[in-house]
């Protein structure tokens, strides 16, 4: 999902180039997705929402499931939704923002939310609006990163695990029987150049900050960051954490 920032405020990387997007977390989107679709058991003749579908990895694993008139995608990116109405001809794809849902109350027989939750502004009125628009007695599933994509400690780990944890609680109070799982994503890389060239040159923090420096500081980054990962192929690995619930 496109991530809305404030006015005035300098982009260091450009999150909603649906390319760019594809290299780097769109490979751990496509791993996740089946997980989460099997997870929220969807039926056929079921219609359903992918709330802040990015360009469209959980979208094409929902039209494989119930078919491309039964799913609806939404996403605040315009060149997001452009990508998913070329992916997924005959899907509903709209431009719109995931604390405001454009859409009638009990609209959908499941809405599910990937990797989306984290950057809405306020997940609290994204949750409401979900359960909002699914019928009384349909799904609502979410996944989203445990920590910093994955286990391992860092500053930031306590903080989005509490993020997650929080917005689970939310959905908790909101939601009948609540299921809790965790998700493994292993994308492997060929080399160390294949992971660079994802990582420093595609979207999101990363790469806005490898290609903020200078062409020395850039440099030595790269040698810093070969130095600690294999030259040869190797494997990725972050966990994800989901929850899926009754609408009451």
């Amino acid at each position: 999902m496109a991530v809305s920032r404030p006015p005035g405020r300098r982009r260091l990387a450009t999150w909603d180039d649906p390319d760019a997007y594809d290299r780097f977390m769109g490979r751990f989107s496509t791993v996740l997705a089946p997980q989460l679709v099997d997870f929220a058991r969807l039926e056929a003749g079921q219609r359903v929402l992918d709330v802040g579908s990015g360009p469209g990895a959980l979208t094409k694993e929902l039209v494989r499931r119930v078919g491309a008139g039964a799913v609806t995608a939404l996403d605040p990116s315009e060149r997001f939704v452009s990508a998913v109405r070329q992916r997924c001809p005959g899907v509903e794809a709209v431009v719109a923002h995931a604390e405001r849902l454009p859409f009638p109350d009990g609209a959908f027989d499941a809405t599910l939310a990937q990797l989306a939750l984290r950057h809405v502004r306020k997940p609290e009125v994204c949750v409401a609006e979900m359960l909002r628009v699914t019928r009384p007695g349909g799904v609502v599933a979410v996944c989203d990163w445990e920590g910093d994509y994955g286990r391992g400690p860092s500053p930031h780990g306590p903080f989005w695990l509490a993020t997650t944890e929080l917005n689970m609680e939310t959905m908790r109070h909101s939601l009948d029987g609540l299921e809790e799982a965790v998700f493994a994503a292993s994308v492997a890389y060929g080399s160390f150049e294949e992971w660079w060239a994802v990582v420093a040159e595609g979207v999101g923090t990363s790469a806005g900050y490898a290609k903020s420096l200078g062409p020395a500081s850039r440099e030595r980054l790269r040698e810093l960051c070969r130095a600690r990962l294999p030259e040869g192929p190797f494997t990725v690995e972050a966990y994800a954490r989901a929850g899926r619930g009754l609408v009451p």
